[in-house]
């Protein structure tokens, strides 16, 4: 940013949100909802699907991204636990492009799998969306969905995401209230940047 002025407003960054209690809490609210809709809620397959990044991100550029997907589905899954869901659950990375290896297990690949190995019903959660485009609404509900059903899987639901949800956005908006008293100037934040890059 080249602006004198607004590289002098402060700025607070919010590195990350994932484990936030009133993100995690929006998620469960909405898993519990979808499941409530099955005839057999507790046969239900809870199948998070996350959008995948190419492997070497993770393994030589140390992009926290798999770790934090990992913790956050781990935090989903203990609150459920605590309002007594029991369903089993799996993870699995879609989206992915070009010829390079991503992130795996491959969601295409696991809904197969699943089908072979007899999950009668299964509850998709779009677990790295916050809001609702092709990724969700062809991918998911189109592609997968079909995959899913020809491949044996019989009961398929899906999490909404999040999107205006006044939980999350309740939680988004106190993130920001508690980031403001560390605002500093982006001119600052930049300083500070090129000092540790030259450590």
């Amino acid at each position: 940013m080249d602006d004198a002025y607004l590289s002098r407003l402060p700025v607070s960054i919010i590195r990350f949100w994932y484990r936030r209690q009133g993100y995690i809490r929006s998620i469960a609210d909405s898993i519990v909802t979808q499941l409530s809709k099955f005839e057999k809620p507790e046969e239900v397959l809870i199948f998070f699907s996350a959008h995948g990044v190419p492997v070497s991100y993770v393994e030589n550029a140390g992009d926290p991204y798999k770790n934090q997907i990992e913790e956050c589905i781990y935090l989903i899954m203990r609150e459920l636990k605590a309002r007594g869901a029991r369903n089993d659950h799996t993870l699995a990375y879609q989206s992915r492009v070009g010829p390079v290896q991503w992130l795996k297990p491959y969601t295409n690949e696991v809904l197969v799998e699943l089908g072979w190995k007899g999950v009668k019903s299964l509850l998709a959660v779009p677990i790295s969306y916050v809001s609702e485009h092709i990724e969700t609404l062809e991918e998911i509900d189109m592609g997968y969905k079909d995959l899913a059903l020809k491949s044996g899987i019989k009961n398929w639901g899906r999490v909404p995401a999040l999107g205006c949800t006044s939980s999350f956005i309740t939680d988004l908006a106190d993130a920001v209230v508690e980031a403001l008293p560390s605002a500093k100037a982006l001119s600052i934040l930049r300083e500070t940047a090129k000092e540790s890059d030259c450590r």
